[in-house]
């Protein structure tokens, strides 16, 4: 037989999702095993948002909608990023998809050829980098340091510019950071992206979890020229626990949105019918499920930095938005931790499950390899039990 190709044999697994089904299957066999990994909310997705989806299969709307989404649902869509982040945008300039991860995919088919580069912040959602790889481009890693709040800068971005480079990848608030640019930031940013003419696929998908009073800046409202050159990318998974629902969209200007509708309509078709309708009723109704969630979400943050920050050999900073943490771990490469050689995060949280009992996920994966990240999309009662577990588990 003639070999795969060679794109797709290339496409590395998930690291978060290899952890998280390596807890499962302990769970599965009765081991006492807090899992930390995943990054989904815990709450069950609102009962308003359910409502309209068994109202739309009682409806018999059950059907193909346009390959971009139903129009009730783009309008939802202007409706929320008017409100929520100052956005203008006809519904003629959004895109449904099956998820942000979809999106993000299909924003990438839409803007790169082959050969092209693309840059990519690091620490960076472990998917971003397989999906450039995935279409055939060169990712261009910038490192943001912890010291500057794992933050590029203009001048990092402008350094890492060349003849090839098609597009910047921005996820603000960050996964696996939690990091949230501040508005001069980006102004910062998007000059360098205008004066250099690169497209930016901006990722905000926890724009609603932001802590400590923060205000959000889209990427996409800084400027006419900015948001010309920008596909927004966002949905509905995190701040209305609708992972498993699949939806996200993307809103650019319309000969952009036009290309992706027409991707999509060859690929995957629409999304899920049924999931249209809860996202109109997510978008379209009381936005107070967001508050309550991230309410609870800060709170948990506040007490595991506070926690994490106690125990000797590790440390983190605080998170802004998103409901992550990164580990710093270190103080603890080289060292020996219950017979286990730490010489790299993967060796971290493999013994830590092991001998702990909680999964979390190694940096490796997100191109921070002295960190480790922890997901507080969990109940408070299992924060502490992790943290107590944390604690046992470098005491020796």
């Amino acid at each position: 037989m003639k070999k795969l190709a060679q794109i797709a044999s290339a496409v590395q697994v998930s690291s978060t999702m290899a952890m998280d089904a390596l807890a499962k299957q302990m769970k599965a066999d009765g081991i006492d095993v807090i899992g930390f990994g995943a990054g989904e909310p815990d709450f069950n997705t609102p009962d308003h948002i359910k409502v309209a989806a068994d109202q739309a299969i009682a409806d018999n709307i059950t059907r193909y909608t346009p390959a971009s989404g139903t129009a009730a649902l783009k309008e939802a869509v202007c409706k929320r990023m008017r409100e929520d982040c100052g956005l203008d945008y006809e519904p003629s300039q959004v895109v449904v998809s099956s998820g942000a991860k979809h999106c993000v995919y299909i924003s990438l088919r839409t803007l790169i050829d082959p050969g092209d580069e693309v840059i990519l912040p690091a620490p960076f959602w472990v998917s971003y980098l397989e999906l450039i790889k995935m279409v055939g481009a060169n990712p261009v890693i910038i490192t943001a340091q912890e010291s500057a709040g794992f933050k590029i800068t203009a001048e990092q971005l402008s350094a890492a510019i060349t003849p090839k480079t098609k597009a910047l990848i921005l996820n603000n608030p960050g996964n696996p950071t939690g990091m949230v640019y501040r508005r001069e930031e980006l102004e910062s940013i998007a000059r360098v992206c205008v004066e250099k003419d690169i497209y930016v696929i901006s990722d905000e998908i926890y724009y609603g979890l932001l802590y400590d009073g923060m205000e959000f800046a889209s990427f996409a409202s800084l400027g006419d020229e900015v948001k010309e050159r920008t596909i927004l990318v966002n949905g509905v998974s995190k701040s209305y626990a609708m992972t498993g629902w699949r939806i996200g969209y993307m809103l650019a200007n319309e000969s952009t949105a036009k290309v992706m509708s027409n991707f999509i309509s060859h690929s995957t078709g629409s999304p899920c019918t049924i999931s249209q309708a809860a996202s109109f009723a997510a978008l379209d109704g009381s936005q107070n499920c967001v508050e309550e969630m991230r309410c609870a979400f800060e709170a948990r943050r506040n007490y595991i930095v506070e926690r994490m920050n106690q125990i000797d050999g590790v440390s983190c900073i605080k998170p802004e938005g998103a409901f992550y943490v990164m580990m710093n771990i270190e103080k603890l490469i080289g060292k020996t931790i219950h017979g286990e050689s730490i010489q790299s995060s993967d060796d971290f949280c493999r013994a830590f499950l092991k001998n702990g009992l909680v999964a979390t996920v190694p940096g490796t994966g997100f191109g921070a390899p002295n960190f480790v990240r922890w997901s507080y999309s969990t109940s408070m009662s299992n924060i502490k039990k992790g943290m107590d577990r944390l604690e046992s588990f470098l005491a020796g």
